[in-house]
């Protein structure tokens, strides 16, 4: 049989609804990275005045390092969605699906590259290649085997990092401030040229981008991994079925979730709570109760139609992802507006919902003409290895 595109009959909406919402999360949180050099500082001394504290603890608490996991578990479930898609129309797989990675892999290093360091594209694509293979494991054993792959190393660091601090406190630099990056950073950014932003996006994005992908394996791929093992058990398409299963979860997610990201607040900001202990348990455990929190909210037939604008965004998540960097860097870099290094965190979370809202609009003048985003159509074309019509389907 023939490779085909999914219709929009066959495409399961839920989804996209959590992809919708996620990529406002990715967008609040990146935000921080476009109009500052915010790796570079220590943000729980950084931010001096109330309002900047205020809006820095919600951000870190309820937002950072909780949508890119819920993005990477969506990633998953979309690709054993394909798969499954392939058995069923008895299609190769592997060779098409290479194929859409390698794609993937070319638009994150155009992304990363042109656009800007924080590019996730490049890492779902390493990883996708990898799930290529791990995709067929039996689900009960492929979520096994990601629980393993993703807290056996975390706890070893964990581990390591708290031996490190007892044998010498100020091993782990807690509160490090790197102030020449951030001067290099400004200086780049704010008043640089395209060529000299070039050369600092590209040492930033091998030290973060490039790098950072050896951790991904057990950082990313096990999330991608859970997301596989759910579309097996069919949790978004059951969820109608699973109200108290997704009661519970969002009670226990959402309530562990909070509590793991607030340890920084109580024990301290040490080294080991912001990565191990925050980000790295804490950030996961409270996408799973979002999400569960969102299919709950997507069975309320009105609050479904409310939120079907975001459902809208949801397909064509590709092109809004990269229209973030795009506008942001536009609004923060020397060669657009100049904005970079002279705007809060608290005008900086307003700006990111503005744009968001924007992409909502558009989203839905786009597809009300369109099938699918503009990316996600080139992405499409050179996945399958021809033309389709992107014309909307009237009834």
């Amino acid at each position: 049989m023939k490779l085909t595109p999914t219709s929009l009959t066959e495409r399961v909406e839920g989804l996209d609804f959590l992809r919708g919402i996620a990529l406002l999360g990715i967008i609040i949180a990146n935000m921080l990275h476009f109009h500052s050099p915010y790796a570079y500082m220590d943000p729980y001394t950084w931010f001096s005045t109330p309002g900047e504290q205020s809006a820095f603890h919600f951000i870190d608490v309820f937002v950072e390092a909780s949508f890119y996991p819920l993005f990477a578990m969506l990633f998953g479930y979309g690709l054993n969605m394909q798969y499954e898609k392939s058995l069923k129309n008895h299609t190769p797989f592997a060779p098409f699906m290479a194929r859409r990675m390698s794609w993937l892999l070319l638009f994150g290093i155009l992304h990363a590259l042109l656009i800007w360091f924080g590019d996730i594209l490049f890492t779902y694509a390493i990883m996708g290649f990898v799930m290529i293979a791990l995709v067929r494991i039996p689900k009960k054993w492929l979520f096994s085997l990601a629980l393993v792959l993703y807290i056996v190393p975390s706890v070893l660091v964990y581990i390591l990092l708290v031996f490190s601090r007892k044998i010498n406190p100020n091993s782990l630099l807690d509160g490090f401030v790197d102030i020449h990056q951030i001067e290099l950073a400004i200086s780049a950014y704010a008043h640089g040229s395209f060529g000299e932003i070039f050369m600092f996006r590209l040492g930033e994005w091998f030290t973060f981008g490039v790098v950072g992908v050896f951790t991904s394996f057990f950082a990313v791929l096990p999330l991608m991994m859970l997301g596989a093992a759910f579309s097996k058990w069919k949790v978004v398409e059951k969820m109608y079925a699973m109200k108290g299963k997704l009661v519970v979860t969002m009670i226990v997610g959402i309530t562990l979730g909070v509590l793991l990201k607030n340890v920084p607040y109580i024990d301290g900001p040490k080294f080991e709570n912001i990565i191990i202990v925050q980000s790295t348990f804490g950030g996961p455990i409270l996408a799973i109760g979002y999400a569960a929190l969102l299919m709950l909210l997507w069975q309320i037939p009105f609050l479904k139609i409310v939120t079907k604008p975001f459902a809208t965004l949801g397909r064509m998540a590709f092109t809004t992802y990269i229209m973030q960097s795009i506008i942001a860097t536009l609004a923060f870099y020397s060669y657009g507006a100049g904005l970079y290094g002279k705007v809060d965190i608290v005008t900086g979370t307003w700006l990111a919902i503005g744009i968001f809202v924007i992409q909502l609009i558009a989203a839905q003048i786009w597809l009300s003409k369109f099938r699918i985003g503009p990316l996600e159509y080139v992405w499409r074309k050179l996945s399958y290895g021809k033309n389709f019509s992107n014309k909307e389907e009237k009834v």
